[in-house]
């Protein structure tokens, strides 16, 4: 599980490089977030990236 999880971060990562490749680099946005609940500490946030009427979110 790990391995494709490493894999699938990679991915995305070269995806989020080659964006301005052929054009003007599009700046990727961040939401993260950091929660306490009663089972202890969470971190939560999403990776996103907007072109036109596209638009793409990796959640973590």
């Amino acid at each position: 599980m790990t391995l494709i999880r490493a894999f699938l971060v990679l991915a995305v990562t070269a995806f989020l490089a080659g964006c301005g490749a052929d054009g003007e680099p599009v700046q990727p946005t961040l939401n993260a977030g950091v929660g306490i609940s009663n089972n202890g500490a969470y971190v939560g946030g999403a990776l996103g990236l907007h072109k036109g009427p596209v638009s793409v979110f990796l959640g973590f």
